[in-house]
């Protein structure tokens, strides 16, 4: 078990180092110490005060994943240990049903079994795979020792990534990636991986994919395609390159680029780098200009993506800002706008800490208005959380994500620019 982290809030003087450590060791409680004890997988989430069940999350797991390999490299957790857990988890996805090696959104943690979703979402899901194979890829290019465990563990994240068939969901050659695939239903979903969203790694691994792999023009036929792909319009005096009005929910500048880094990535779409800036900016600004008068909202109270309300989790966005913050959604994006970040990092500390902190860091979500704050820790938040600050800290994710020759050959493949190619 992670001892827990301490912090003085009343120290006006606290250091930024300290206060990173702080949130980043909390958070990885959240995979350490309260991953499920059969597979190590993640939970969807915890609420305080309830025992967890059996399910877990893909997703969510890779970004678990992530958060390990960062407590290796801040030295809270020991190196062997944490090649164990992964080992577990790696070994328990191996035997776990899949469809087309493309796992489900959630399955039972003790048994494998998936869980639906919902009604027809009872088969794969290719952008929550997305998400753990991104994060299996850091893992493999971090853990490079001559150790049969570490060796192991590579053989394993190879044959998950190998096995995966990216090229399945485009229905038998469509120009697009489609995100659902059920034994039961088929493609009945019907659901497109178009832009601009979260997406943009399934397209990226699809294309560097090893055995089952895209052509570039389901890329640029398919995802560049989107209706809200290409924006260009202004929004409180900043250009927004991509995306629907005012950006959409702050996820999607970050869920990407856990792996992808964004200085210098380009194709003949965006800059990258500039994208997600820009998007943060007009999240912020949305939040300082607080249209709608909610309480608490302002430069170090800011922050809205898909996350938890008091009706239950909702899509929110500037054009749809109901009143709730999601404290890491501020967090995750601190490689974008590290001192506006850090402004809500120690307002978060400040008055609110005794309403969202926590063993297993800051909850889902809150809202001043409504005096409503969550009693939930959620997944994917967490693990964002841990790996973008880390990103911002160190670029740690980015350079081994980066590393992967498949990955830059991937991009070479859809034409994308980066430092990282040259």
């Amino acid at each position: 078990m992670i001892s827990s982290a301490r912090l003085d809030s009343s120290r006006p003087d606290q250091d930024t180092s300290r206060m990173l450590d702080a949130v980043q060791r909390e958070t990885l409680r959240y995979f350490w110490d309260y991953g499920h004890p059969v597979s190590g997988l993640a939970r969807e989430r915890i609420t305080i005060g309830q025992a967890p069940d059996d399910r877990v999350a893909i997703g969510a797991s890779g970004m678990g994943v992530m958060a390990i390999v960062t407590g290796v490299e801040r030295g809270w957790l020991r190196r062997e240990e944490a090649v164990e857990r992964l080992l577990t988890m790696a070994r328990f996805l191996e035997s776990a049903p899949s469809y087309h090696g493309v796992f489900p959104h959630w399955m039972n943690g003790r048994t494998g079994a998936t869980i639906p979703f919902s009604r027809k979402d009872d088969g794969g899901d290719l952008v929550e795979t997305a998400l753990l194979l991104q994060a299996f890829l850091c893992a493999r290019q971090y853990f490079q020792r001559y150790d049969p465990h570490e060796s192991e563990l590579r053989r394993l994240i190879d044959r998950l990534w190998t096995e995966t068939e990216w090229d399945w969901h485009t229905r038998g050659g469509l120009k697009m990636l489609y995100w659902h695939w059920s034994p039961n239903h088929g493609w009945s979903m019907d659901y497109e991986i178009r832009g601009w969203n979260e997406c943009l790694v399934a397209y990226v691994l699809a294309a560097a994919a090893p055995r089952y792999g895209i052509h570039e023009g389901v890329y640029h036929g398919g995802w560049a395609q989107g209706r809200d792909f290409l924006n260009g319009r202004t929004y409180h005096g900043i250009e927004l390159p991509l995306g629907p009005d005012c950006g959409g929910p702050l996820f999607f500048s970050y869920y990407s680029f856990l792996g992808l880094d964004p200085h210098g990535l380009k194709d003949r779409y965006a800059d990258y780098w500039l994208q997600n800036v820009h998007h943060v900016l007009i999240n912020r600004e949305h939040c300082i200009r607080n249209p709608h008068g909610f309480k608490g909202y302002g430069p170090y109270c800011w922050g809205l993506t898909s996350d938890d309300t008091d009706e239950g989790y909702r899509n929110l966005h500037p054009m749809l800002d109901l009143g709730f913050i999601a404290p890491h959604a501020a967090l995750a994006s601190i490689p974008y706008c590290p001192e506006a970040s850090l402004q809500a990092l120690r307002h978060y500390f400040g008055p609110l800490r005794e309403h969202i902190w926590g063993e297993c860091g800051f909850v889902s979500s809150f809202s001043e208005s409504k005096g409503w704050y969550s009693r939930d820790y959620v997944g994917l938040d967490q693990g964002a959380t841990v790996a973008m600050i880390e990103n911002y800290r160190s670029g740690l994710f980015w350079k081994l994500f980066m590393s992967c020759p498949e990955i830059r050959s991937g991009l070479v493949k859809l034409g994308f620019e980066s430092p990282h190619l040259t």
